[in-house]
């Protein structure tokens, strides 16, 4: 198994209250671990223009599998918070790091 940094970016349709923000991170929370907290990765940025992107590590036996856990639960994660896809679309995910035992 590797372990993958992978970047969700999205976009919310209409501002995000802070209360859904501090649900978001939460529900994210176990996903922001060594490799990313070492790096200096922020779990959630968001942008003026209401873009955001989700930094979040992954174990995975390869990319496109890490890609696809990452959407899931990004995704989820949001539901959880009282945000639908509609209000937050989300892009197509990056591989931004990789630590592998290998």
């Amino acid at each position: 198994m590797t372990t993958f940094v992978i970047t969700v970016p999205g976009t919310f349709i209409s501002d995000i209250t802070d209360s859904a923000r501090s649900a978001l991170e939460r529900k994210l929370a176990s996903q922001h671990t060594d490799v990313s907290k070492s790096e200096g990765l922020n779990l959630l940025t968001l942008n003026e223009d209401g873009t955001f992107s989700v930094r979040l590590e992954v174990d995975a036996p390869d990319r496109y599998e890490a890609e696809l856990d990452a959407t899931r639960l990004v995704s989820a994660a949001l539901k959880e918070a009282g945000i639908t896809e509609a209000d937050a679309p989300l892009g197509p995910p990056a591989v931004t790091g990789i630590n592998s035992d290998l």
